[in-house]
Order: C-alpha cells, then structure tokens, then sequence
C-alpha cells in the first residue's frame, strides 16, 4: 500500500510533463495541435497544398481524395477527406458497402453504436439512393471508433485519470497523512474506476463516413474527429 501512494504522488507531480494523448489519428498523425503543424504533417506524407481550395490533393485507401483540415480555437478538431471524382449511384453503394466491410474487419475499429453491428451499415442492392437523398432525406453513414492505443494509454491516460481521482479525493499535503482506510478507498476508487473511464475514452476518437450528392454525382465523405477538441460551447 506504502509503495502504491508513492507512486500516485509521483504521477500526481509528473503527469503534466507529458504533452502526446490517446487521441483520433490520420494516417499515424495525431488530429490535434494547431492547423500550421498539421500542414507540414500531411506534406510529409506527400499530399499537396492547393491553396485555392485550401485543402491537399493527393491518395487515400486507394481513391484520389481532397483533404480538408478543421479546427477549433486553433486545434485541430478533425480531419474531412472527400473524393476528387464522384461516383455512379451504384458504384457508390458498392464502395460506401466495401468501407463498411474494411471497417469491421479492422482491429483497430469498434461500432460507435455497441447495440448496431457494423454490417448493418450495409446498403441493399436494391436501394435507391437517390430517392432516399432527395425525397427521404436519407443519410448513408457508418460510425466507427478507433481503439484505445495502450501504448499510450500505459504511459499517459492511466496517470491522469488517477491523477483526477485522486484530485477529486485529496488534495497533495492531505495524500501523504491517509489512514489506513483512507488509503483503502482510494486503492479501491482507482482500481474500479480507471478501466471504466478508459472504456469510455474510445468515444473521443471517431471516424465516420457518409455519402453526400455532389456535381450530378456521389462521393463519400470521411471525418476522422477529435471530440477532445470539438465545441462545447465555450464560446457563446
């Protein structure tokens, strides 16, 4: 018991050194840190700037894709990859069926939704897309979370949520005269509520596709979000 309150004073002294989060990534790149830093990232892996259109060109998962970064008081909240070239209806529905399929064989992705199975994205063949677009006002999506990277999390998330725990219970000066029921409980509070709070850190990390009507056409549209990052409101 001794040892373990030694080592929660130490993450309580250290953890705000560490600057890397468990959070979204693109490509291995974090969707975080400001829009500047996310440019030169996505140069590195040979997109092109068009600053016209202020997006970048170039080849995602196989498709020549645009690649638009969104941000939120200077962070970047998430990433929007769009096709450059629409698509048939049915060509899409083929491709919009095929993501859905590449999603849920991906270990590194769980349904954003726990009670929909990721193959009830799939779209029938005998859907009409457009009709649902235009007249239904349908949305063809899949919502997806990216796993927990526990290398990170070893490292990082497991000292700030004991970090918040033990915050929530006591302050510094009162964590080095605990009882021995005191130290129990906090033993207890953490060893319960860690994995619970991890569990639900998944949600923060989204990725989401839909099809959107675009030039007579169908392109899918790709959000990899960081909700860490997103509005809250803060602003009003």
């Amino acid at each position: 018991m001794k040892k373990f309150l030694s080592i929660i004073i130490v993450l309580l002294m250290t953890v705000g050194v560490y600057a890397q989060k468990d959070v979204t990534t693109f490509l291995g790149i974090p969707v975080d840190g400001t829009k500047a830093a996310m440019k030169s990232k996505l140069i590195e892996k040979g997109f092109t700037y068009n600053r016209e259109l202020d997006c970048f060109e170039g080849e995602f998962n196989g498709r020549d894709v645009n690649v638009s970064i969104v941000t939120n008081n200077n962070r970047v909240y998430r990433i929007n990859i769009v096709d450059s070239y629409s698509s048939s209806e049915r060509d899409i529905q083929i491709r919009f069926n095929n993501l859905c399929y590449q999603f849920a064989n991906n270990k590194k992705y769980v349904p954003i939704d726990v009670t929909k199975a990721p193959f009830n994205y799939i779209i029938p063949d005998d859907e009409d897309i457009s009709y649902g677009i235009t007249v239904k006002n349908k949305r063809y999506y899949a919502a997806f979370c990216q796993n927990i990277n526990w290398e990170l999390v070893d490292s990082i998330q497991i000292q700030k949520e004991v970090k918040k725990i033990v915050e929530d219970k006591y302050s510094l000066e009162e964590l080095v005269n605990l009882t021995d029921a005191q130290k129990s409980d906090l033993y207890e509070s953490v060893y319960k509520e860690v994995p619970i709070r991890l569990s639900e850190n998944v949600f923060n990390k989204s990725v989401w596709f839909c099809i959107l009507e675009l030039h007579g056409g169908y392109v899918i549209s790709m959000y990899y979000d960081n909700e860490y990052n997103k509005a809250n409101g803060e602003d009003l």
